[in-house]
């Protein structure tokens, strides 16, 4: 797009503060012809951009005139490269803009700017583990998104039923490897789990996108009451300090420390969706753990157990 280069011809011309139309065709990858006329088209548009004939000249800013177009303190540009960087690399796209942005930087946020780019590796497989691929239909959506398409799915719910929807595409949400498409529907607000969507196809009408979409806001809102409808059951459970750690970390806000036990453990409140479930989470952990209540938790870890014994209780002899 014509728009893109004269901006990357403008970012040029800061870097290198004399340019020839020949090193930007280069730079750019158009004609030379092309980048003659990018040059005075900026010229013409009140860019102070004058061009010098002869040996050795070229274009360049009028009195070494400069453009800031990113706009971003020292912090931010840091901040920045630090999170895009890592993940630009799989994106050619991504690497072009980050150049380019790098070009727009103060030379003293620059340096710094390039070590950020470089100071993290992101490795996303997990030990024993393939990388994971961006599904295609995330690639497709990002694309409806962005450019306000509306989408027709076919989208298996809980119950297994297949249906046919168009929806209004408002954002994507990649929640610990588990992607999630945030929408607008004639019901409504609604939230999709991709790997349940077997179609997906942009159609030729314009999405609505609510003018004052916080989408960061939007799914925050969707975790809260999720995990409200995960934790409608809880126990008291009594566990041993050095196992409390572990309990955190794989319940998370369904771990809550509610004081001292008299006997030297911890008493905690552990939240789930059904008795069943906090009773698969706990059977692993044998006797190292203590149901206090309720009885319904109690009576799910005894019929775990009674299977277990009847499966393999034989292994024994």
């Amino acid at each position: 797009m014509r728009a893109d280069r004269l901006v990357a011809t403008l970012l040029l011309m800061q870097t290198r503060g004399r340019v020839t139309a020949a090193e930007i065709a280069a730079e750019l990858e158009v004609s030379v012809a092309t980048a003659r006329r990018d040059l005075e088209a900026l010229s013409t548009a009140g860019v102070p951009v004058y061009p010098q004939p002869g040996r050795g000249g070229g274009w360049q800013l009028v009195g070494g005139a400069r453009t800031d177009l990113s706009g971003l303190t020292a912090g931010e540009a840091r901040a920045l490269f630090l999170l895009t960087g890592p993940s630009a690399g799989a994106v050619p796209e991504a690497r072009s803009a980050l150049r380019k942005l790098l070009r727009a930087l103060p030379a003293t946020f620059r340096g710094e700017a390039e070590a950020a780019a470089d100071a993290v590796v992101i490795d996303p497989a997990g030990w024993g583990r393939t990388e994971r691929e961006l599904p295609e239909t995330v690639r497709l959506l990002q694309q409806a998104v962005v450019q306000r398409r509306r989408v027709a799915l076919r989208y298996r719910g809980r119950a297994g039923t297949a249906t046919d929807r168009v929806v209004d595409p408002w954002g994507l949400v990649d929640k610990d490897a588990v992607w999630y498409l945030l929408a607008g529907t004639e019901q409504g607000r609604r939230t999709f789990r991709l790997d349940r969507i077997s179609h997906a196809e942009p159609i030729d009408q314009e999405a609505h996108r609510p003018a004052d979409l916080d989408l960061p806001a939007v799914w925050a809102e969707v975790v809260e009451q999720m995990e409200q409808r995960r934790a409608t059951t809880s126990a008291t459970v009594l566990v041993g300090e050095r196992l409390l750690p572990v309990l955190r970390d794989r319940h998370g806000r369904h771990c809550e420390v509610t004081g001292p036990a008299p006997d030297g453990r911890v008493q905690v409140r552990l939240t789930a969706h059904t008795p069943r479930a906090i009773a698969e989470q706990l059977a692993g952990w044998g006797a190292t753990v203590e149901v206090v209540e309720p009885d319904s938790v109690r009576r799910e870890l005894a019929a775990l157990g009674a299977e277990l014994v009847e499966r393999y209780g034989g292994a024994r002899k």
